[in-house]
């Protein structure tokens, strides 16, 4: 199974504790097991637990400094580095390429305006589609067209699960889950 990580590059306090938050969201359910951010908030830490606690799943967040390093010893791996930009190339003319390579992925998306050196470091400079849009969209496309839509059938064995229902909301408590779908 291919690993996923995310690196979040830079955070603008108060203005993207909701993004970086949400961001974390998207690449948890959506199959990265973790979320590298070189600046964050304690609350966005703390949601992310809380989510990790009821719902289930492994999900890390870490902070680091320097995002230079992070991404050098990635590469010294032999993993993959995509940034998503939308100045980069068409996903749909590349994303059948990358799941070929069968490799660990880092996904790099920016907060903050992005040095030239990721786009230089990165394996794949990609875009979802060649205008400005939401690196939270972007990432959520990204991984979605990556696995196929399987991401979507994880079971995260939480104390919490939603049982899906064609009208109203139906959640139940650990106790009374039907682990069998």
């Amino acid at each position: 199974m291919v690993r996923i990580i995310v690196l979040r590059l830079g955070h603008r306090y108060v203005r993207d504790y909701r993004v970086t938050t949400h961001l974390a969201l998207v690449a948890r359910v959506f199959g990265a097991e973790k979320m590298i951010v070189t600046k964050i908030e304690e609350d966005v830490k703390k949601s992310i637990e809380e989510v990790e606690n009821n719902w289930g799943g492994k999900f890390d967040i870490e902070e680091v400094e320097n995002w230079r390093d992070v991404i050098k010893e990635w590469k010294d791996k032999n993993n993959l580095i995509i940034h998503l930009t939308m100045y980069g190339i068409n996903i749909n003319s590349i994303i059948d390429k990358i799941r070929n390579e069968g490799k660990d992925i880092m996904i790099i998306v920016g907060a903050e305006k992005v040095p030239r050196e990721v786009f230089e470091l990165s394996d794949y400079n990609i875009a979802i589609g060649n205008q400005p849009h939401s690196e939270i969209a972007a990432l959520a496309i990204f991984l979605d067209r990556l696995f196929e839509g399987k991401e979507l059938e994880k079971n995260f064995n939480g104390r919490l699960r939603i049982i899906p229902h064609e009208r109203g909301k139906i959640v139940k408590r650990s106790d009374s889950i039907d682990n069998s779908y």
